[in-house]
């Protein structure tokens, strides 16, 4: 019990190296001596935020945007709680091609949402419903970009997760394309291509372990790992790192291609780390989710996150500001205040 103890404490100690060089590259400055031991969760630094984003940027103008948004958001999760992990998804699939600009709800031919990679996205129908009644209560004001963002957060709350502030004031882009879905990450990809694209963003190693935690809720296509169950590189067996019993389950599960599998096999409705315990009981659905713990640049991370809830549940948080706000357009000439989140304003 006692090494069980140790090697938590130096796991998080690990974790707290990696969050003071990711904050501080330099590492110029001595760390205070009576600070060595504690474990400090990064705050979002505001330096990060452009400048016309606001907390309060829809105080005077809208000052219910966020009670209806949230209402919504609590009656469509309260009907499908799978819905939760679809917004989470729908804010990833938009913020990661042109930045977080809502280019991924604009409906039209050769439009991200039209795209490949887009097929199995959900969740459209609520932000359209939100937008909806936000045109009745405040017209030409809540961005579609503003409404996604806030509503991946509070569906995440709705499960157990933790509650972020979102800063307000992004525009709607009026451009989407499809083709430029191809950069989107689809679970077969190497540890150094995952954080060289998250570097890409703006994103730490860090970010990217800890934001690999969203699997805690959610589905996959049964389609998107069947190589891993029968016939993984080519070998014609299966993936020899998943363990037996799950592997069991799976094929069970997953004999058509059009059947869905939760990505967390324990706690599939809670916003938890129990994602983090599976991969260390080679539990992972998605093969870039089991590579975390195999690779010794992640590993670590995982570990310590599996054993501490509260550390997952702060940094995830912090990790989603950040996210957030990844190449907003917000000068009036670069975007727009779409009154249709599904097209563009006509002028």
């Amino acid at each position: 019990m006692a090494n069980s103890s140790f090697f938590t404490f130096l796991l998080l100690l690990l974790l707290y190296t990696i969050v003071a060089s990711a904050n501080n590259p330099n590492d110029d400055e001595t760390v205070p001596s009576d600070n060595v031991f504690t474990l400090q969760v990064p705050t979002l630094d505001d330096s990060i935020l452009d400048n016309l984003l606001s907390f309060g940027y829809y105080l005077k103008s809208c000052p219910e945007f966020e009670s209806i948004l949230h209402n919504k958001v609590k009656v469509w999760i309260q009907k499908d709680h799978t819905l939760a992990a679809s917004l989470l998804r729908l804010q990833f699939h938009d913020c990661v091609v042109r930045g977080c600009d809502g280019s991924i709800l604009l409906d039209h031919d050769g439009s991200e949402r039209r795209a490949e990679a887009s097929k199995k996205l959900r969740g459209f129908d609520v932000i359209n419903e939100i937008k909806e009644e936000l045109e009745r209560s405040c017209p030409n004001t809540v961005s579609c970009a503003d409404i996604l963002s806030a509503a991946a957060r509070d569906a995440t709350v709705e499960l157990g997760g933790p509650y972020w502030a979102v800063p307000y004031g992004r525009k709607d882009g009026r451009i989407s394309i499809a083709k430029e879905t191809q950069i989107i990450p689809i679970g077969r990809e190497n540890i150094t291509s995952l954080i060289e694209f998250f570097q890409s963003k703006g994103l730490t190693l860090l970010d990217l372990v800890v934001l690999s935690g969203s699997h805690t809720i959610g589905r996959s296509s049964c389609g998107s790992i069947q190589y891993r169950l029968y016939n993984y590189q080519g070998s014609g067996k299966p993936d020899p790192t998943i363990d037996p019993k799950y592997l069991n389950f799976l094929q069970r599960k997953c004999r058509w291609a059009s059947e869905y599998v939760d990505l967390d096999a324990t706690t599939p409705n809670n916003f938890d780390n129990n994602y983090y315990i599976n991969l260390s009981k080679r539990m992972g659905l998605l093969y870039t989710d089991q590579l975390l713990y195999s690779d010794p640049r992640t590993s670590p991370l995982v570990s310590a996150l599996a054993s501490t809830p509260s550390i997952f549940q702060h940094q995830f948080a912090v990790s989603m500001s950040k996210f957030g706000v990844i190449d907003v357009l917000t000068a009036q000439d670069e975007g727009e205040i779409r009154t249709n989140c599904n097209f563009a304003n006509a002028y």
